[in-house]
């Protein structure tokens, strides 16, 4: 269970938030997420697959040449693992940094939570 967790928080990270295609977004998030899915936000909450995908597309579409940068190794602890990151152009400092903190059920992601340090620009 350790190495999935730790290969959803990469995966999500690149495939689902990283993504500017969205036939390939939308196969992650169905490959990736269960049905139910809740991801909390600054924003608010988006419940399920449409939500979910509707919300990171407009965030995409928003920084198209951003990328997402892990910082450090994530950490698992039973069903749930975090894992810190930075959002900017490739090769420079982030513009913004966040964690994200995922709980999976049946081998996805129920539930991810996603904490700024600081707001998108």
């Amino acid at each position: 269970m350790n190495h999935r967790i730790d290969e959803l928080l990469h995966r999500n990270l690149q495939e689902v938030f990283g993504e500017g295609d969205a036939t390939r977004r939308r196969a992650a998030i169905k490959e990736l997420y269960t049905e139910d899915c809740v991801v909390y936000t600054p924003p608010g909450a988006f419940v399920g697959h449409d939500a979910l995908d509707k919300f990171a597309g407009n965030l995409r579409a928003t920084h198209p040449h951003f990328v997402y940068t892990p910082h450090g190794k994530p950490q698992v602890l039973h069903n749930a693992g975090r894992l810190t990151w930075g959002s900017g152009p490739r090769g420079e400092s982030p513009d913004y940094t966040g964690l994200d903190v995922i709980i999976v059920r049946d081998g996805k992601i129920a539930a991810l939570y996603v904490f700024l340090d600081g707001n998108p620009t």
